[in-house]
């Protein structure tokens, strides 16, 4: 939905939203009208409701964002993102259950828990390929033979057990780490490099027993 955006970078002044709805003040009846607006079938309340919401708690938000992530640049991409998701699923928001800025916080939690996942991931992506570059600078020549030898061997896989096998071979991470990697369960992923591993071992004695 493209229409939301265009809703968030405008802040309208405090008055009346949607043409019927006030929100001028910020007692418990302004509030529960905005609520209202928010979910209501009247779209262009709702979308007023929206740039009302985005006026008055995406500070908040924002503030959340930054004091978890300590990156001003990640805190507006994320405060971005939770007014988009309220809008996309603003269906599933119960007044009655809760505050539309209390609703909006446990948005916010979960994007920003999804930044540090993903933080976290580029770090780790990171982090193996500077130790596999230290290593293959290193490398002695006749393991950087073997490491050819593997290579013309690994390209004839399939390629998602090529793909683990490279992560655990070349990059030199752990089951767990490439499960996580790549979001196979750990029991596949042990399976893919037991059998990769005793494909490469028949290949090699069979061009070994060639040569």
């Amino acid at each position: 939905m493209a229409r939301p955006a265009r809703f968030l970078s405008v802040a309208r002044p405090a008055g009346r939203v949607g043409g019927d709805v006030s929100v001028g003040t910020d007692d418990d009846d302004a509030i529960d009208a905005l609520e209202a607006a928010f979910v209501g079938r009247d779209r262009g309340a709702a979308e007023g409701a929206l740039t009302e919401a985005y006026r008055r708690w995406s500070p908040l938000v924002h503030t959340i964002a930054v004091r978890s992530l300590a990156s001003t640049d990640d805190a507006g991409d994320v405060t971005q993102q939770v007014f988009v998701d309220a809008w996309r699923s603003r269906e599933r928001f119960d007044p009655a259950a809760g505050s539309l800025p209390g609703w909006l916080v446990g948005i916010t939690r979960h994007k920003v828990a999804d930044r540090q996942r993903e933080r976290a991931r580029q770090s780790r992506i990171t982090q193996a390929i500077a130790v596999t570059t230290v290593e293959q600078t290193s490398a002695p020549t006749e393991d950087v033979a073997d490491r050819v030898l593997v290579a013309d061997e690994l390209q004839r896989l399939e390629p998602t057990p090529r793909h683990i096998l490279e992560l655990a071979f070349y990059q030199d991470l752990t089951h767990a780490q490439i499960a996580s990697l790549t979001g196979l369960p750990l029991g596949t992923v042990k399976s893919h490099i037991r059998r990769s591993l005793e494909r490469l071992r028949t290949r090699m004695e069979v061009d070994g027993g060639r040569a």
